[in-house]
Order: structure tokens, then sequence, then C-alpha cells
């Protein structure tokens, strides 16, 4: 993707947010040089991968198959191995219209996604197999707002905004907007998008970037380079 098209879609979103009442914490503001100058005091936010996160996984075409991501607050591994302290995280997404998050599931997340508003939130479900694989032939059990629903291999909920589903690992998803775009609420466990995000197709988690301009802000993936 284009850093011009990366910066296009932040100012995009920040209205989006606006429109629905969505605040962003204050590092949402930051300059990549103001990052640069608060990286020590934020060391929390860059280890845990806060902030702008845009991806078309690879595939060169965002509005086709892509997704627009805030990460709010996540905690740490260890502490979710141990059990103790920040096992959580909060993330705000964007789904336009018929934009496909393609089918995946997560070996360690256990996430709520729930329609923030907007329009239809349309989630694919199908189960696993033994092994934990893609199983086009089974279904599951979720919860929509607390209550068990079964599901067919393959069924699509439909989503209303105020409405939730809360998927265990295991549980294989894909995503879109349905009759126009949705912003997106995830709390999960902590969030590791290096390594638990699990694609039934050979597909990647971020984009790379082709810096036609300069950054208005810096995504998550940017860190390495800019913050090391």
């Amino acid at each position: 993707m284009k850093r011009s098209r990366v910066n296009a879609l932040i100012e995009d979103a920040r209205a989006l947010f606006e429109r629905h009442g969505a605040v962003l914490p204050p590092f949402s503001d930051w300059s990549p040089d103001a990052f640069v100058a608060q990286r020590d005091a934020a060391a929390h936010v860059i280890d845990a991968r806060c902030g702008w996160d845009v991806t078309d996984y690879g595939a060169g075409d965002f509005d086709r198959l892509g997704l627009f991501l805030f990460t709010l607050r996540n905690g740490r591994l260890e502490d979710l191995t141990t059990g103790r302290g920040m096992c959580y995280a909060e993330k705000l997404l964007i789904s336009r219209q018929d934009q496909l998050s393609p089918m995946h599931t997560h070996v360690l997340k256990a996430e709520d996604i729930i329609n923030r508003g907007g329009a239809t939130l349309v989630v694919e479900l199908f189960g696993s197999d033994d092994a934990g694989g893609f199983a086009e032939d089974r279904g599951g059990v979720v919860m929509c707002d607390g209550v068990k629903r079964a599901y067919l291999p393959g069924e699509k909920l439909r989503l209303a905004p105020g409405e939730s589903v809360t998927l265990m690992p295991g549980d294989w998803h894909a995503f879109w907007g349905e009759g126009g775009d949705v912003l997106i609420g995830e709390v999960s466990t902590v969030n590791d998008d290096e390594t638990d995000n699990i694609f039934r197709d050979p597909i990647g988690r971020f984009s790379t970037i082709e810096d036609d301009v300069a950054p208005g802000h810096l995504l998550v993936s940017d860190y390495p380079q800019y913050l090391s």
C-alpha cells in the first residue's frame, strides 16, 4: 500500500470514530517525531503494539480485502501465561461495505466482536477439525450477547449495532460490512498479531508500505524501523 493512501485512511477513520463518539487516547495524535521523543515513556505502547494498523493482507486490493484497526490497549503474553496481570486487549476496527476480513482463527485469543455502529456486520463461521484446522463440514457453538447459539458450517451471523458474538480459539471466522461501513469493537485476551492469526489461505497479516510520502502517523508495523 502507498503511504499516501494509509495517511488518507487514518484521516477517514478519525472522521468515522468522531461520528460514532469514539474518542482515542492521546498517543493517537503523535507525529512520528513526537513518538520518537516519547519512546522511553511509551515503551508499553510500543512493545504491546498499540496504535494505528491498516492491512490489505498483502493482496494489494484494500477495498476488496482489508481491515482498518486501532489497538487501544494490550497486555502481555507473559501475564496471560501466568494468569495474572494485564491479560486483556481492546481494539476499534472499521470494516467497509463488502470489504472482506478473510477466514482465520486464533490459537490463544478469545474475543468479543461487537458492532459499535453503522451498518450490519456479517460474520461467517466454520468449526475446526480434530487438529484445529479449518473444517468446511463442521459447525460449533458461540455466544451472542451471552446467549448460546449453535452455528452450521458456513452460517452467516448478521449483527446489528449493539449486538456481539464471542469467538473462542478454533472458531474460524471471516467478516465484512453489509449495507455500509461498520465500526467494530473488539475486546479480547492478549492480542499477538505476529503469531496468533491463523489464516485458511496463504496470506500475510501486514501490508508492505511504499513510502511515496512521509508518514503522518506511525503504524504498529512501523515501530521496529522508527522506534527501535
